[in-house]
């Protein structure tokens, strides 16, 4: 069973209130979740592999870490998964990004692709899907099975905020893949909207309704 990782670290909560924050205007609220990926990212990328290094510093040799010529990649859930790739990328400039087109049929809640775009590499990356809600489930379970298809097979989900309905969709359909989150909310409401959620986080980025 995939697991659940809740980073609770004390910067994240603050920011979080702010974006969930009705009247955050949309430059903000780019800002604010352009600094929680970056953030959260410390915990997403905690167990990379690293490998014994020794540099010459102004005093003498240390003896130290780095990464163990691990890549990773950046897979951003279009649209509102692009506010979160950036601040991944401040940590991690070297990682490819790829772009995967889904939306939400608005009667039916399944997920609909219309895009991909992922770097040619992906099996010997290690991938971080990046999407700030995890409702249903239903977009992030068809950008896994994407990736899996192409052949990967090192997947991590990183979300803002998720519902216990879309982590369930997420561990019965990948229980491989481990999800990374902010907050769990209560629910989903009929809509498929998370309760209390931040509202649409594609219109919020971009000022759009």
């Amino acid at each position: 069973m995939s697991r659940v990782h809740i980073i609770d670290h004390p910067l994240i909560q603050h920011k979080l209130t702010l974006i969930r924050d009705k009247h955050t205007g949309s430059k903000d609220f780019r800002d604010l979740v352009d600094e929680v990926a970056t953030l959260m990212a410390y915990e997403v990328t905690r167990d990379l592999p690293l490998e014994s290094a020794q540099v010459e510093t102004p005093i003498g040799i240390a003896h130290t870490k780095v990464i163990a010529g691990k890549k990773v990649g950046v897979v951003a859930i279009l649209r509102a998964g692009l506010g979160m790739v950036d601040g991944i990328l401040k940590l991690i400039p070297a990682a490819k990004v790829g772009h995967i087109g889904i939306y939400r049929d608005p009667e039916t809640l399944k997920p609909v692709d219309y895009y991909c775009k992922l770097p040619t590499d992906v099996p010997e990356r290690d991938l971080i899907i990046v999407d700030p809600m995890l409702a249903t489930g239903g977009s992030a379970c068809a950008a896994i099975k994407f990736l899996k298809e192409r052949g990967a097979h090192s997947i991590k989900l990183m979300v803002l905020i998720a519902a216990p309905e879309g982590i369930a969709a997420v561990q019965r359909e990948h229980p491989d893949v481990d999800v990374f989150t902010a907050a769990v909310d209560e629910c989903l409401n009929s809509h498929g909207y998370i309760v209390p959620g931040l509202g649409d986080a594609g219109d919020r980025l971009f000022g759009t309704k």
